[in-house]
């Protein structure tokens, strides 16, 4: 299982973003077994039950999200032992045309450091005339009602999953995303599951390339949107990467957070 984890690098990236893009992740076999399971499956299981307990076998889907690298991305992120959350196949039909529809997931989860995580398995090819999940990189530090960012369309940074079968996106549940419009003649499918932790996530991932240098220009990174309050997102980046890493001294350049963190009462005491 190791050789699946997340390395260090990989999950500085998903702290600082908010989400990772995997390609081959799914063979095109099973690929194909999905988008057909798809078409006929929708619902809910037994929500907070333990995701391998309720997960379904002897099926493409269960199989899927049981392949040794999907399992190493979950347990990188979320532990082993998940619970299970909720799933929903997706549909974009043909020569549909979307709206505006930016939105937050987790509106109510408030919790620090812990987080819940989404994935969303393209089985078929989505080029870009199909459209695809778009995320805006970095938002998941920002809790917002759903509705005041409906009509935000334009944002810099702004991603989208124009991607080849086999695709997972893994995203943090905060992150502010939507759907795009299907402008081709072909019904569009993404499968999202979302799992919770069990576990402190604490150094789940593979931390061998814990010091690699280029871990701070990772969190470091400017997504385009964050303008002026670049250092605000990097501060919050900062305490999650401390939690994660465990590193509860981690900072980035000339000692950052010592600017909010040193008190001078407390020292000379």
């Amino acid at each position: 299982m190791n050789e699946h984890l997340l390395n260090s690098k990989q999950m500085a990236s998903f702290v600082a973003s908010g989400y990772l893009r995997l390609d081959n992740m799914v063979p095109k076999d099973l690929c194909n077994a999905c988008l057909d399971e798809m078409k006929h499956h929708n619902g809910y299981f037994e929500v907070g039950a333990p995701f391998e307990e309720i997960w379904p076998k002897n099926t493409a889907l269960g199989d899927t999200f049981r392949l040794p690298q999907i399992k190493g991305l979950i347990q990188s992120l979320v532990g082993p032992d998940p619970l299970y959350d909720h799933h929903f196949p997706h549909l974009t039909k043909a020569n549909n045309t979307r709206g505006p529809d930016m939105h937050q997931d987790s509106v109510i989860d408030f919790r620090e450091n812990y987080f819940d995580i989404q994935l969303s398995f393209f089985a078929a090819d989505t080029p870009d005339k199909m459209g695809g999940t778009f995320l805006i990189p970095g938002t998941h530090y920002r809790n917002v009602r759903t509705s005041e960012i409906t009509i935000y369309q334009h944002m810099k940074g702004k991603v989208w999953a124009a991607c080849p079968a086999g695709t997972i996106y893994v995203w943090n549940t905060r992150v502010w995303h939507g759907a795009r419009s299907n402008r081709s003649d072909k019904d569009r499918y993404m499968y999202k599951l979302r799992l919770n932790p069990t576990q402190p996530q604490i150094g789940l991932f593979d931390t061998s390339d814990l010091n690699d240098p280029s871990i701070d220009s990772i969190l470091n990174t400017n997504h385009g949107w964050e303008g002026n309050e670049h250092r605000y997102e990097l501060m919050q980046r900062i305490k999650l990467w401390r939690y994660v890493s465990n590193q509860p001294d981690y900072d980035v350049g000339e000692r950052f957070m010592r600017r909010i963190e040193y008190n001078p009462q407390i020292e000379a005491a």
